[in-house]
């Protein structure tokens, strides 16, 4: 047994060691090739080159300094200098990142590569941040007024037609306060709070240059107190909000610089759409609202007969007699009876006996009509908006057209309006030092909207008052 088991021993161990040699021999030729790989890894290169931007009108490239040079993915990094050049160690298969404010951020590996010949692109984008004054277009940067922009896009409010009202709530420092709910409707605008106690303190609005009139004159009593002149004394309602690109408001006095005195309550600049190159674009655009009458529950107020104890109670005390009654122009139903009782031409009875119970028979009569004015008065308003526009042009020639159809039943019985837009505007450029444009719009607005009694003004006391013959 013991023979046997020596030469089984001996002939594994002969065996271990061959394994162990082999083994050994392959790590270390795999140590050999890792530890040749990584030193290639590590090579490093001194790139060097120049940092260019496109000229003015298709000129020679501007070497540019200050653009930041860096090894994207760490910290290792450098500057153009006052010639554009530069010079960075990285390794070789490095991948360089080329910025500036202004300019597309560009990425450019180094592939080995010891010379760079870099050209930035401009920044559409950024260059789009101008302050446009009517009369010329202000880098942002260089503009030192006070102005703020707010794209077309931004201001739009859906089941909002009208212009003037689409700033509500979307500007620092500008207020507006509807005093109307109907379309056309002059809204009161104050740019930075109110300049004058007594005289006007409405913005001044500009489209594409030009300045636009109120239909009418609005003051600021007015506007406080609901003139029907109100309803109508929009300047803007006749524009198609679609055909609107963007608003700069003007805020502090530079803009009385540009406009003068009338622009002492700030400027509201609006820059219609114009065509674009390319492809001809077709956009529809649809708004679609309803407003449901209102009902006496949705309000804490009297019914008939509440009013008519009210009046009863007036009339014991004194405030109703017929003295005072009779020659008042909107007595209510104390006018009415008190003419009852009055002897008609060639009649040999009145209209009405004056006694107790008679009288109280006929305010009786309207204490219990309970009649449901807003029933009566209002209905449910459905207001539609339809707007088409067709955008086109080459390098030479740009086209917009658009239309727009707007339709309101009204709220009320006396109110509804209808109207039409036109636009149509054209840009030549006709070599690059030759460029205009020409612009048409128009519109067309049939409106009815509800009067309204006068009011009345205390010269002692300053009060306003107005009266209201309102029936139970």
């Amino acid at each position: 047994m013991i023979k046997n088991f020596y030469p089984k021993i001996k002939t594994s161990i002969n065996f271990i060691f061959l394994l162990l040699l082999l083994t050994t021999g392959f790590s270390s030729q795999a140590k050999t090739a890792k530890h040749t790989s990584i030193s290639v890894f590590l090579a490093d290169i001194v790139v060097r080159g120049t940092v260019q931007a496109p000229g003015n009108n298709g000129g020679p490239a501007d070497n540019m300094a200050g653009v930041t040079v860096l090894q994207k993915g760490t910290n290792n990094g450098t500057a153009t200098d006052a010639s554009g050049n530069f010079q960075l160690t990285v390794p070789d298969n490095a991948v360089l990142v080329f910025s500036m404010v202004g300019y597309k951020t560009q990425e450019v590996p180094v592939s080995g590569r010891t010379t760079l010949a870099i050209t930035l692109a401009l920044d559409e984008n950024f260059l789009k941040e101008v302050v446009v004054t009517g009369y010329q277009e202000v880098d942002k940067r260089l503009f030192t007024g006070a102005a703020t922009t707010l794209s077309g896009s931004d201001a739009k409010r859906e089941g909002i037609t009208d212009v003037s009202r689409m700033l509500e709530g979307r500007v620092a420092g500008v207020t507006v306060q509807n005093v109307s709910g109907t379309f056309g409707a002059a809204p009161k605008i104050r740019v930075r709070g109110a300049t004058s106690i007594t005289g006007d303190n409405k913005p001044l609005w500009v489209v594409d240059g030009i300045i636009l009139e109120d239909v009418v004159n609005i003051s600021n009593e007015q506007l406080s107190t609901g003139d029907p002149s109100t309803l109508l004394g929009s300047s803007v309602a006749g524009l198609n909000p679609d055909d609107i690109e963007s608003f700069q408001i003007l805020k502090d006095a530079s803009a009385t610089s540009l406009y003068g005195a009338r622009a002492m309550n700030g400027v509201i600049l609006i820059t219609t759409k114009k065509g674009k190159v390319g492809q001809p674009v077709i956009s529809y655009t649809g708004n679609f609202s309803t407003y449901l009458k209102p009902s006496y529950r949705n309000f804490d107020i009297m019914n008939s007969y509440d009013q008519m104890s009210v009046y009863a109670e007036m009339a014991r005390k004194g405030w109703l007699d017929y003295g005072d009654v009779v020659n008042r122009a909107n007595g209510g139903v104390y006018l009415k009876m008190y003419n009852l009782l009055e002897y008609a031409d060639g009649s040999e009875t009145p209209g009405l006996y004056n006694s107790p119970e008679a009288r109280a028979a006929f305010l009786n009569k309207y204490a219990q009509a309970n009649t449901d004015w807003f029933d009566i008065l209002f209905r449910n308003s459905f207001q539609q908006e339809h707007s088409l526009s067709l955008s086109s042009g080459t390098e030479k020639t740009q086209m917009y057209y658009s239309t727009s159809y707007l339709q309101d039943n009204g709220w009320s019985l006396g109110s509804g309006v209808q109207r039409f837009t036109g636009n149509v505007r054209a840009n030549f450029n006709v070599s690059d030092k030759i460029q205009f444009g020409l612009i048409t719009q128009g519109s067309i607005r049939d409106q009815r909207a509800p009067g309204t009694q006068g009011r009345n003004s205390n010269p002692v006391t300053g009060e306003f008052s107005r009266d209201f013959d309102i029936n139970p």
